[in-house]
């Protein structure tokens, strides 16, 4: 990646936004290897189907690395000099720590370090969550909370952030 180009995207939206599609163009335009750090579980046969479709679309280009839980440290160790790293997705490995019951702020606390000190290109999808109705309960409202709040978070360290809107990237912070 040149000089000029960002480090850093973090790439938001809501549920089938186009958020994956457009991160994984980032990393083909990108020229150099790419990872793919994939945190879903698949805990149901719908779940396995939608990871087996994903991989199955991205192709053997990408080395996907499946990663529920320990986030920052895969990360660190995927993360050089001519690689392209996406994260897909933030959201449900917030989901993964709370229902397993991490401590979300330590966990929060080494992604954001590892992102600051990275030394490849960086992608990370994440769901912008707030924009709906106030959800009925303390335990969607917490998720809620630490969703926005992180994705504020990784907004503030990324080089570029794109929200997706009905499968169209629009600029919200560029270099």
């Amino acid at each position: 990646m040149s000089a000029s180009r960002p480090r850093s995207t973090l790439v938001l939206g809501g549920a089938r936004s186009g958020k994956s599609r457009h991160a994984e163009a980032l990393g083909r335009a990108h020229g150099g290897d790419m990872i793919y750090i994939a945190t879903g579980e698949a805990r149901d046969g719908e779940m396995a189907e939608r990871i087996a479709r994903h991989r199955a679309a991205r192709g053997p280009a990408w080395t996907t690395i499946e990663e529920p839980l320990e986030l920052a440290a895969v990360l660190e160790r995927a993360a050089r000099p001519q690689r392209f790293v996406l994260v897909d997705c933030i959201t449900l490995w917030i989901s993964n720590l709370m229902a397993r019951g991490c401590p979300v702020g330590a966990a929060v606390d080494g992604l954001c370090r590892v992102i600051a000190a990275a030394s490849g290109d960086l992608c990370l999808v994440s769901n912008e969550v707030g924009l709906g109705i106030v959800p009925d309960n303390a335990l969607a409202r917490r998720f809620r909370d630490l969703q926005g709040n992180l994705n504020q978070r990784l907004a503030e360290q990324a080089a570029r952030v794109v929200m997706m809107v009905a499968g169209l990237p629009v600029a919200v912070k560029s270099p």
